[in-house]
């Protein structure tokens, strides 16, 4: 069992170079505690994300930290050019020394992917064109693509990725049909929501991944070769009182970025959105939350884990408004009083 970290660097009230200072000693620390990877999402226009260039962001953390995995979770492929983006996927592996974990989706938001000119309804075929190319052009000297969306022919591959044939490849999705696919395709896998609709999800990935009987990428880090994992927001405090006290306000703070772009447009969000919850209150009770005092957050993660049966939880200590101190002091507490005591899993 490993444990990784989300973070959508979302927008707080501090100003922005202020806020990626921190977020960069905040994943030195994360490194010290021994994490295993560090995953940021990619949004466009909206305060959920301030790094929507994912790249550029973190060339600063490979920089800064030496053991931990990072890498976006996820690249929105329907937004790049296959080309560039097999670029930037070589560069940061080779800025990282070979750690980085490439997360891959076609984006949720058809907001966001209107903002690109990119047709929602096309997103998926443009999505998997985009992520054959890629896969093609990392592993190969040129890349040769005759796709529905994207054509190349005999392009030099002057940059190559340092781990082969590629970086390990991530695919998080909350939908259950999607997650069998996934499976299938021997890719890491990420969910999220509530404990009860999570563990479709996980079934089915592992019967979809059962059918291939193989991972795309073999890892040695994960049992059976491959991340099946849940994402959650996760704040410990000395006191279960304390610990509500700080993931409150975050929490409501977070939740009016994630929902903003919906609420502007007057549409109601899909499944993803509507998973999770308006409240903390009802957000503990779902799963996607865990808050307490260390004795509480480890029992809450031993059920999880058992219940879902994943290999592998995504932690989110820093959102919202919440402080650099609270998401500091949470995440030592996680390192030295409630990681003993999950060992076990």
């Amino acid at each position: 069992m490993k444990f990784g970290i989300f973070d959508h660097v979302d927008r707080s009230d501090l100003a922005l170079h202020k806020q990626l200072d921190d977020r960069l000693e905040y994943v030195k620390a994360v490194e010290d505690a021994g994490f295993y990877s560090y995953h940021v999402a990619e949004h466009h226009a909206t305060p959920l994300n301030l790094v929507p260039v994912p790249g550029v962001y973190l060339g600063a953390v490979a920089n800064a930290t030496s053991t931990l995995r990072l890498g976006p979770l996820c690249y929105l492929l329907p937004l790049y050019s296959p080309l560039r983006l097999i670029e930037e996927i070589s560069i940061l592996d080779h800025l990282s020394h070979g750690r980085l974990d490439v997360g891959v989706g076609r984006g949720v938001s058809p907001f966001e992917l209107n903002f690109h000119k990119v047709d929602p309804e096309s997103s998926v075929s443009i999505f998997l064109d985009a992520l054959e190319a890629v896969k093609y052009g990392l592993s190969h000297e040129m890349l040769d693509h005759d796709g529905e969306h994207f054509k190349y022919k005999d392009v030099p591959m002057e940059l190559r990725p340092l781990q082969e044939p590629f970086p390990p490849i991530w695919y998080p999705s909350s939908n259950p049909e999607v997650a069998t696919i996934i499976g299938e395709s021997g890719y890491h896998f990420v969910t999220l929501g509530a404990t009860e609709t999570a563990k479709v999800s996980v079934d089915n990935y592992k019967t979809g991944y059962a059918k291939r009987s193989a991972p795309l990428r073999p890892s040695d880090d994960f049992p059976g070769g491959t991340a099946i994992g849940i994402s959650r927001h996760v704040v410990v405090a000395d006191t279960m009182d304390d610990a509500l006290k700080i993931a409150h306000p975050a929490y409501e703070r977070w939740h009016h970025s994630l929902v903003k772009l919906w609420v502007d447009n007057k549409a109601q969000g899909p499944a993803f959105t509507r998973s999770i919850k308006s409240g903390l209150t009802s957000a503990i009770e779902a799963g996607t939350d865990i808050v307490g005092d260390p004795d509480h957050v480890a029992a809450e993660i031993t059920r999880q884990v058992e219940e879902l049966g994943v290999n592998y939880m995504i932690c989110q200590f820093y959102f919202g408004d919440m402080t650099h101190e609270s998401a500091m002091r949470s995440l030592d507490l996680f390192k030295t009083e409630v990681m003993p005591k999950v060992a076990h899993l």
